[in-house]
Parts: C-alpha cells; structure tokens; sequence
C-alpha cells in the first residue's frame, strides 16, 4: 500500500464553521473533499458557548454593531469588512436556521418568537443569538447534519494536512509558489501521505491557541493552516493579537483545556471580585466586568500578580439556580462536577489563550495572496478584528466570509473550470525512523514552548522578554527542523513544527508593533501610536517583514 491521489473541485482543511459552511455552499457546483484531523465536531465552534452577534433587535442598527467593533478592535479594524460582516450577519443566521439551527427563541408578545439575544462585554446592545450556552455545539450539530445529507461531500475524518502543494514544491524553484493545487495529506491511521488534489483549496483548520499554556482550545487548535500558507507565501498579519478570554475556570493542575466561562456570564450581570470579595473592575472601567476582553483580562493579570493568588472569582448567585440551570446549563453541571455551586459559590476564573485575531491576510471574498487558495475563519485575517475581537463576533465571521468565499470560488470554477490544470505531483517519500528517545524531546519542546509563550510573549509584555522569547524559539525550530527531516512523519510531529512556527509569527509581530494596542500590550511603548498600522510578515529566503499595503491582495 502507498499513498494515493484524491482529486476535487474543492478542497477543504478543517471542519469548524467557516469550513463547513464552505463545503456546503460550494457543493452546489462541485464535488468537496473535507480533511479534519480528528472528530468531525472537533473544533474551536463546537467548544463556543457565548452565541452569535448581529442586529435582530427594533432598536439596534448595523451602525452600533460596525461602531461596537471598531471600538474593540482599537480601530484597526477595516471599516469595509466591518460593514459587510454587520449587514450580511442576518440573512446568513437566518440560513443557518434553514439548515436545522435550534437557536433559543422567546415570545415576541404577538403570538410569535424572535431570537432571545444575549449581551456580552464590548456590545451597546442586546444582539447575541444563542443556543442555551452550547451556541457552536448546535451550529456545528446543524452543519454536520446537513453535510451528511449532500452527496457531493466527503469527509476524511483522522487525517492531518502536511503543506500545501504550489509550484515551489514541485519544482523547487527560488521564492514563494504563486498557486495552491490542493495538500499533502497525512492519514494519522495509515501513516501514509496522500496527494489531496482540488481547482479550489479552502484553510478553515482554526486557531492556534495551544501555542500557550493555559488555553480554551482544543488540541487541535495548532496553527496548521496558518503555518502551511506561511510556508507557501502567504501574506500573515495581526499575529501579536492573541485574544486572552478572561474567565477560564481554574483549573489547580494546569494541564488539558481550560473550561471556558462565557461571557454572556458577565452579560448577564455577573461581578468580578478580588481573592478578599472587593469588586475591582469599577473603577477601572465605565463599562466595568462588560469592558472589552482585553481589559478584563489585564485587570485580572494585575490582580493577580499584586495578590500572589492563583485566581479571582466570578459570582453570579444572586440569579438563582432555576435561572442558572435554564440559561447556563452546560457551564452549572461542568462547574456541578468541580464541587462548585455557582447558585452558592463564586466561580474561581483565570485568564487564557482564546482567539487568534490575526492569520492569512485575505480579500473581502476569502482569497489570500497565493492563487486558487482562500482562507477563512479563525486561520485567516479579514480585518474584521483589528487589534481585540469583538465577543461572539467570530462565529458571523466565519459564517459571513466562509460563505463569499464559496460564491466567489463557484463563479470561478463556473469560469475557468474546464482550463484548470493539476501537474503531477510526486508521491510523498515515507522515510525517516522512529526513535524513542527523540519523540521524548518532541514533547519536551512542546511543553517548553508553550511554557515560553505564557511567561514571556502572553497578556503583559516587554522587550527583554520578547527578545529571550525570540532567541529560545530560533533555537528550537532548529531543534524540531532536524528532528522533522530524520523521523517518521506524525500528526505529533507536524503539530510541533507547526507551533513553532505560530510561536516566532507572534514573537516578531509584537516586536514589530512598538505600542501598546488592544490585546498587545507592551510596558516600554504603553500608549497607541496613531502612525502605527498593520504589519505584513511573508517568508522569504530573508525572512524579510513588510509594512502595511492595501493593495497587496487583490
């Protein structure tokens, strides 16, 4: 047995919304292939239990959603994306619905229902759509359902991408590949590498939040998609904003993903207090525990670092357990399971690692710089974010922009079809040896280089901590680049080589970015400098950086 050749319309690298949504729309005019690396409901929108934001309500516009979002986004946000996510969100929910989305619904006191919309921190309005407090879990139930029902998809579960194939690779020609021809496809099973051929290759894979010690990701959150577009050429930016979600439950051993507390907790009136029961967001912030994430996150660091103390607290119990049990019934019986009572007790919470607002720069239909190739949702950069995302505007993200993708992509491939050309890519060599003790020091720089993240590059930064952080990453991707040429090809070992990669992406954005802006903060720059704007990191055999240039991706 050896690796095979599987080819497509379109290619698709991930199953959380963006991708999913994709898959859909575009099998309207071809066939899909989607590749996941573990479940099929394993990713960053199935773990979402906030909601989903856009204007249902009668007195709310898409003018205070747009201006919400560029207030979060410490306006750095591009207004045109911003414009077309708030005003396009509706009708994409409403399909959503179409396809079997249960969102929680209320009586709107004319024999109907509306939405029963939530607040969260950073919203003037009322505009959360929900499912209870597992919003993700039900748009991903919704979207898997409808895939199994469109015979023109098909998923491959358990399979974990490797690099993307471009001209660069096949004939191994100076510089970066101009066009994307599908992936090399590792089965995690088999261990064989098969050639994934498509006219249209779709990242979806999501974020990168295992990068850090402490995140609300699942495992899979790696980076991939964003490692193997910055391998090929892709244009990546905003990496020095990682979005730290302020209230992940304590977690005393440190280890496997953080539970998330939704904001909506907080939307709901929760109150931050101090380890002595002081509440200390009032005056910190005329919006208080509904202050933009950013904020809370770095009240709760300082709390934390002035005390000693491993945690603050989060207390809701003036709502009532009926309330709590109806609203939050997924966040009651996990924290039930802890030994915590929210109805009696305070929820001990901590800041981690929650969204990446950066990755591959993309136009407003998902396309990114490398031809044939479109990105969407966490993996990819729309400017939507800017420097913080806005709460439970990433899910409308990748709802909206997922889906341009898939009708610009159609058209294309309506177009030019039948002149798209596939060369003949080699079959990927199955080498290397399997050695114990290496695959110890694999995962030894993998604790190691999320430990380097979380003390040196994460809420609060510095220069010399940047610096250091910059020198020990160099280092080990040196160490993880022999390790990748001698052994056998792993999900693991991708992974690892993937991360590093993500870690040096953040560490040179924020030591490009000399000021201190939504989620960057920095103590020698702590004021915005209105001249800076985004930066651009492509690879190149210099590993050259880029300033900001609107008209790099057309």
């Amino acid at each position: 047995m050896k690796g095979q050749r599987y080819d497509s319309d379109f290619l698709v690298i991930g199953s959380g919304i963006a991708g999913l949504c994709f898959a859909i729309e575009a099998s309207k005019t071809g066939t899909v292939n989607i590749v996941t690396k573990k479940r099929d409901f394993d990713s960053n929108t199935n773990y979402a239990q906030g909601g989903i934001a856009s204007v249902f309500s009668a007195d709310d516009t898409f003018d205070n959603h747009k201006n919400d979002t560029l207030k979060a986004g410490a306006f750095l946000c591009n207004e045109t994306a911003v414009d077309l996510l708030v005003k396009e969100g509706p009708e994409r929910i409403r399909k959503l619905v179409e396809w079997g989305a249960r969102f929680t619904f209320h009586d709107d006191g004319k024999g109907g229902k509306a939405f029963d919309l939530g607040r969260e921190g950073g919203h003037s309005h009322n505009r959360i759509v929900h499912a209870h407090d597992l919003t993700g879990k039900e748009i991903e139930r919704a979207l898997l359902a409808k895939i199994e029902q469109t015979p023109n998809i098909r998923l491959y579960e358990d399979h974990t991408a490797v690099d993307l194939l471009t001209e660069h690779q096949l004939y191994g020609l100076p510089g970066n590949g101009e066009t994307c021809y599908g992936a090399y496809i590792l089965d995690n099973e088999t261990g064989f590498v098969h050639i994934f051929c498509a006219k249209i290759t779709m990242i979806a894979s999501g974020g990168a939040g295992m990068v850090y010690q402490h995140t609300t990701n699942p495992a899979i959150a790696t980076g991939d998609g964003i490692a193997m577009a910055y391998r090929a050429g892709a244009y990546i930016s905003d990496m020095e904003f990682m979005q730290f979600h302020p209230t992940s439950l304590y977690n005393e051993s440190g280890k496997g993903r953080s539970f998330l507390i939704s904001e909506a907790v907080r939307g709901e009136g929760a109150i931050l207090l101090n380890e002595k029961g002081e509440r200390f967001m009032e005056s910190l912030h005329p919006m208080k525990e509904l202050a933009p994430r950013d904020i809370v996150a770095r009240a709760i660091d300082r709390e934390l670092k002035r005390s000693g103390h491993h945690c603050v607290y989060l207390d809701i119990t003036f709502k009532g357990r009926l309330f709590l049990k109806e609203r939050f019934p997924q966040i009651y019986e996990h924290c039930l399971e802890k030994g915590i009572d929210i109805a009696h007790d305070p929820i001990p919470v901590v800041p981690a690692a929650h969204y990446l607002c950066g990755g591959v720069i993309t136009d407003l239909d998902g396309r990114s710089n490398i031809k044939r190739l479109y990105v969407g949702g966490e993996a990819s950069c729309t400017g939507v974010h800017g420097a913080n995302r806005l709460a439970s505007n990433s899910l409308l993200e990748a709802l909206v922009f997922g889906s341009r993708a898939a009708e610009h992509s159609s058209h294309y491939i309506k177009e030019c079809g039948n002149d798209i050309k596939t060369p003949d890519f080699p079959m990927w060599n199955k080498s290397g040896t399997f050695d114990l003790e290496e695959w110890v020091l694999i995962q030894h720089n993998i604790d190691e280089l999320r430990r380097l993240m979380w003390d040196y590059v994460g809420i609060v930064r510095t220069n010399l901590r940047l610096r250091r952080a910059q020198a020990r990453i160099l280092f080990l991707e040196s160490e993880i680049l022999d390790y990748y040429r001698r052994s056998t090809i792993s999900s693991g070992l991708l992974e690892l080589r993937n991360l590093a990669t993500i870690a040096r992406l953040i560490i040179n954005g924020a030591m490009m970015r000399q000021e201190s802006r939504g989620l960057h903060y920095n103590t020698d720059y702590p004021e915005a400098v209105e001249s800076m704007k985004i930066n651009i990191i492509q690879r190149n055999d210099r590993e050259a950086f880029y300033g900001r240039n609107t008209e790099m991706v057309k």
